[in-house]
C-alpha cells in the first residue's frame, strides 16, 4: 500500500510539473517585481477642499491608462510628528507598473498629458520618486 501512495504522488509531482513546463511556468515561480512612481503634490491653496478633490478627481483619470496595474492615492495621515517626516505635500499618488516600458508609456499617454494640462493650475510643487522594486 506504501509503494502505491508513493507511486501516485510521484505521478501527480510528475504531471503537475509537466502542467507547469508546458505553460510555461515554474512551481517555483518567481514574484512579480514592480516599478513604482510616487508623485506628491504641494497645492497652490493647500487649504482648499474643493481644490484637493479636484485633484484627486483628476488623478482618478490615470487609472484608465492600460499600462498602469494599480493607482493609489493618498493625503497626508495623521501620524506621530516627527522630524523624518515631511507632511508639507497635499495630495500623493502611487502607480505601480510592470517594467519600464509601461511606465514610459504612460509619461507619454494621451490621459496623462491631459491630466497635467487640466489639472496643473491646483499645484504649485511636484515631487516624483521613481523606484524599482528588489
Amino acid at each position: 500500500m506504501v509503494k502505491s501512495n508513493r507511486r501516485k504522488f510521484l505521478a501527480s509531482v510528475a504531471g503537475i510539473a509537466a502542467v507547469s513546463a508546458a505553460n510555461g511556468t515554474s512551481l517555483m515561480a518567481k514574484e512579480k517585481k514592480y516599478i513604482a512612481h510616487q508623485v506628491y503634490f504641494w497645492l497652490k491653496n493647500p487649504g482648499s477642499s474643493e481644490d484637493r478633490a479636484e485633484l484627486i478627481n483628476g488623478i482618478k483619470t490615470l487609472r484608465k491608462i492600460d499600462s498602469v496595474k494599480k493607482i493609489t492615492i493618498g493625503v497626508v495621515a495623521t501620524t506621530e510628528k516627527r522630524s523624518v517626516i515631511d507632511d508639507s505635500w497635499s495630495v500623493s499618488e502611487l502607480a505601480l507598473f510592470t517594467d519600464l516600458a509601461a511606465q514610459s508609456a504612460y509619461q507619454v499617454h494621451p490621459i496623462h498629458l491631459d491630466f497635467i494640462k487640466n489639472y496643473s493650475h491646483l499645484w504649485s510643487k511636484v515631487v516624483v520618486y521613481d523606484s524599482a522594486e528588489v
